[in-house]
């Protein structure tokens, strides 16, 4: 069985805050470079997935005009756009009632997927859909892209197009480590810690249920490249128990530490969980009247507006009309 003291999880994708933050400014500022010379970031995916950048502009007038319409995105501002989206991988994942261990899979993905590149690079919404199909197919639970598509009204081939570019910025690490097996480790090991009988046992039920909706709030924030799923799930499990009161959670705390010979101190240890739960506290969603002023403001590093999006929906519609019309013409009678 994969152990994740000895994964590319650990080894390489969890980071101190302040490399975090460097990895963030780096893919920010990088956009921002591009922006500077191609007048637009967004990048065109081709089917083998190799990328290809607009033509730079070559027109002085031209340049200037355009920079005078794009303002670039703030690193705080990148945030409101990849909480959106990571909300939405939720919500997608529960209307396709998905494992949980499907949705955490594509939550690390689209986070890892933004620490190598910015939202003014790649369109987000194309990147979550692509991260939940490949989640999808790591953890064995296959849905087609074609069935994907169709259940969120997306063109299908616009998943299958990033999907290689997925990979190749997650380093084809594709195994990653979630709390919510870690939560189910700990409930066995609290049901041996406390000789539980059977009413015990529905309470460690209950405590599991809370800490699973714990962990959800957590896959929302920084804390999965921060911090290692066993320090999650306890985490998640100490605010479940605090209300709930079904153990005494600093004796089970104490019971690990003098069980196992782990790296840091039992001290060290309470202050991750507090600085986790932080995390979560601090969590903000965009209110709407900021996400759509930010929306604006991408929408013009791309080099599109609402208008512009919209003719190009119509235009693809048509071209499928007209595609389904031809193909009903030539088919066998």
């Amino acid at each position: 069985m994969a152990d994740f003291l000895t994964s590319t999880h650990r080894a390489k994708w969890v980071f101190t805050p302040q490399h975090l933050v460097e990895k963030y400014r780096a893919a920010n500022q990088r956009a921002r470079q591009v922006l500077e010379k191609c007048g637009a970031t967004l990048m065109e995916i081709d089917v083998d997935g190799s990328l290809s950048y607009p033509e730079p502009q070559t027109s002085v007038k031209a340049n200037a005009e355009k920079h005078s319409r794009t303002k670039p995105l703030s690193i705080d501002e990148e945030q409101c756009i990849r909480v959106f989206f990571e909300n939405k991988i939720q919500e997608v994942c529960k209307s396709f009632q998905f494992p949980h261990k499907i949705q955490a899979t594509a939550l690390i993905y689209f986070k890892r997927f933004f620490l190598q590149w910015s939202v003014m690079e790649h369109q987000p919404k194309n990147i979550m859909l692509t991260c939940i199909y490949a989640a999808c197919k790591i953890e064995e639970n296959h849905v087609s892209a074609e069935e994907l598509g169709k259940g969120i009204q997306q063109d299908h081939h616009m998943i299958l197009n990033n999907e290689m570019i997925i990979y190749q910025s997650l380093e084809f690490d594709l195994i990653v480590y979630a709390p919510y097996r870690s939560v189910e480790g700990f409930i066995n090991d609290m049901q041996e810690f406390c000789n539980a009988d059977d009413d015990f046992l529905q309470m460690l039920k209950t405590l599991q249920d809370t800490a699973r909706s714990e962990v959800d709030k957590m896959m929302l924030t920084d804390a999965p490249l921060l911090f290692p799923p066993g320090q999650l799930a306890l985490a998640a499990l100490h605010n479940s128990n605090a209300l709930h009161k079904v153990l005494d959670f600093d004796g089970y705390l104490s019971s690990i530490f003098s069980r196992q010979n782990p790296v840091h101190r039992e001290s060290e240890f309470i202050e991750s969980l507090n600085a986790i739960n932080s995390l979560v506290r601090k969590y903000k969603f965009p209110e709407r009247k900021e996400q759509n002023h930010i929306n604006r403001k991408l929408e013009s590093c791309w080099g599109l507006s609402s208008q512009d999006e919209s003719k190009k929906r119509e235009k693809k519609s048509k071209h499928k009309s007209k595609k389904n019309s031809n193909e009903a013409q030539i088919a066998p009678s």
